[in-house]
């Protein structure tokens, strides 16, 4: 089994027969929505007691993707678990023996599991929108409005973008476990503190997902955030290299060293 239809075949069997990885994409979806709708209600019900410069930046849009901060950690680990399975059961050496032409079987898995972390990306951000805005009443904005669809869009963009860096350093590492323990606390931790510090903050645009997130806002310098030297597209193309960085690292790894 060597053609490359096949290995896509084969790594949608080995997707959707783990458990695991469907559950983790499945909490994406829920959590983010989920916490996205709480706190367009909270929003709404407390508008009036926001300062007064957080007002007058409010981005309607980018208030139904904050549970995505949340949620992104869930696609991580679906990133994680993709890649890291193989290596913790063994199955790696069955695969590369299947496939031993090891940058199709790579391609293979990224691509299968980055179509399906786009296609629930999308779903999410799609769902998140419309339920926001539906709570957010008479401060919602229409999809029609002017970069609303692309901050949508980008929305969906920006997990599947995640999920597959995800993918890229757990073939570097080659441990679900060592991933995790990198990738949880500097998306969930590190990245936000760095972010807040004045000291840091110039060094922390840069990262991937504060650089990705800003294709999600309308209002540049939304709610009181800082305004940042690039743009929506910018940003997210400055989280593409991150991305692209991982994948190359894992596949030197994957082609280097043995299973």
């Amino acid at each position: 089994m060597s053609s490359f239809p096949a290995v896509l075949q084969s790594e949608w069997t080995k997707i959707r027969s783990v458990a695991s990885t469907l559950w983790t994409l499945a909490a994406a979806a829920l959590v983010t929505v989920g916490i996205s709708s709480l706190i367009c209600v909270f929003i709404n019900s407390s508008f009036e007691d926001m300062p007064p410069q957080e007002q007058a930046t409010f981005d309607p849009t980018l208030a139904s993707f904050a549970g995505m901060s949340l949620g992104q950690l869930a696609m991580i680990v679906f990133g994680v678990l993709v890649v890291g399975t193989e290596y913790s059961s063994g199955m790696i050496r069955t695969s590369l023996a299947a496939v031993p032409r090891r940058g199709s079987f790579l391609a293979g898995k990224l691509l299968v599991a980055t179509g399906l972390a786009l296609a629930v990306g999308l779903i999410t951000s799609f769902a998140s929108f419309f339920l926001g805005q539906a709570i957010l009443g008479d401060r919602s904005i229409a999809i029609s409005e002017p970069n609303v669809l692309r901050a949508v869009f980008g929305a969906g963009l920006y997990m599947g973008m995640l999920a597959l860096f995800s993918m890229g350093v757990a073939t570097m590492l080659r441990s679900s476990m060592l991933s995790l323990g990198i990738l949880m606390p500097f998306f969930l931790l590190v990245s936000n503190i760095l972010g807040a510090v004045p000291a840091t903050r110039k060094v922390a645009q840069y990262f991937p997902d504060q650089a990705g997130s800003k294709v999600m806002q309308v209002i540049p310098g939304a709610m009181g955030s800082e305004k940042v030297p690039y743009g929506p597209w910018g940003g997210f193309g400055i989280m593409a290299l991150w991305v692209l960085a991982a994948v190359l690292g894992g596949y030197l790894v994957l082609r280097k060293r043995d299973a």
